[in-house]
């Protein structure tokens, strides 16, 4: 067969071999002006015009780096499917876990070493992006590494077996759950954080805390632990799915073990604290219209509260009914 390659095929062969090795680039080279000659022919045969024929082939062959790849059996992505599922749920589950505990430390650390409220969260927030990008590039180099190099990494292959139960349906979604815990949240960190830094000035030109400091002796840690049962409780809830009348029980327990001290606090005087107090001239008269107010929002949340885990407890009970009847 008369050969047609032409400059043009010669610049295509050369771009696709050139980053091989010497033997292979010549074999390479050989079989795929074999080819390119063969299809050109093909189409010359069919009537069309040899350079217009010669044109469409390079094009139907496409990229000719691309082509290399393929020749070379190289991936042309970084995460290839075979470990892109496992890829992505090592780095979800870093980037829950790591920068939280990362951005802990961190805040605890400053804490510790008397920063103030500023130095806190921005230690906090600083070291949890940090290493969330650590997270995200050594994990991903470790799979384009992984990627790249031809060994059986033994993955478990998947079976029947980890299908997933049905969906039941879920009066509790993920949405509300995070809203929970996440609220739940910011009042620790308000109750830790008004003891460092508030919007008040001290004689001193310190900070004054809102609340009594000598309830660190006790009763603020004490009702940091409520809320943070609290927490566990919301995510619970969204485990089960649905409100019980286990669930009722844990909202009214953690509701009273919340509710009796602060109202306790409150009518007794101890829960503003003295420098506060004296800071803004706060009259007697005017503390004790706080303290009752205190104490009536107190009363009316954790109320509300309990009252809403019994209504949807009563809905919940209804919904199983009418599937159980159907």
């Amino acid at each position: 067969m008369t050969t047609t390659t032409t400059t043009l095929t010669d610049r295509y062969v050369h771009a696709t071999t050139r980053w091989m090795g010497e033997e292979k680039r010549t074999d390479i080279a050989r079989e795929l002006t074999a080819t390119i000659d063969d299809m050109v022919a093909g189409r010359v045969e069919a009537g069309e015009d040899p350079v217009e024929a010669e044109r469409a082939v390079l094009a139907e062959l496409g990229n000719p780096a691309a082509l290399a790849a393929q020749y070379a059996n190289r991936p042309l992505h970084l995460i290839g499917p075979r470990y892109f599922l496992l890829w992505w749920k090592i780095l979800l589950i870093g980037l829950i876990w790591v920068p939280v505990l990362a951005g802990a430390g961190a805040a605890i650390g400053s804490l510790a070493s008397d920063g103030d409220a500023g130095d806190v969260i921005g230690a906090g927030i600083g070291t949890a992006i940090e290493a969330a990008f650590q997270v995200a590039f050594w994990v991903t180099l470790a799979f384009a590494i992984l990627e790249r190099v031809d060994v059986d990494a033994k993955l478990p292959r998947w079976t029947v077996d980890q299908l997933p139960e049905l969906p039941k349906r879920q009066q509790v979604s993920l949405a509300d759950a995070i809203g929970g815990v996440v609220t739940i949240g910011v009042i620790i960190a308000v109750l830790v954080l008004q003891h460092f830094r508030s919007w008040i000035d001290g004689p001193d030109g310190d900070d004054v805390a809102v609340l009594n400091p000598d309830l660190w002796s006790f009763w603020l840690p004490f009702l940091i632990g409520v809320l943070v049962l609290c927490m566990v409780l919301e995510v619970a809830k969204y485990r089960v799915g649905s409100y019980s009348w286990g669930i009722v029980a844990g909202v009214v327990i953690t509701s009273l073990a919340w509710i009796v001290p602060v109202v306790w606090l409150a009518t007794q005087g101890e829960l503003i604290s003295p420098e506060l107090v004296a800071a803004l001239d706060i009259t007697p008269t005017v503390l004790d219209r706080i303290n009752l107010g205190v104490v009536l929002v107190a009363i009316a949340v954790e109320v509300g509260t309990v009252v809403d885990a019994v209504v949807k407890n009563r809905q919940a009970a209804r919904a199983t009914g009418a599937q159980a009847a159907a």
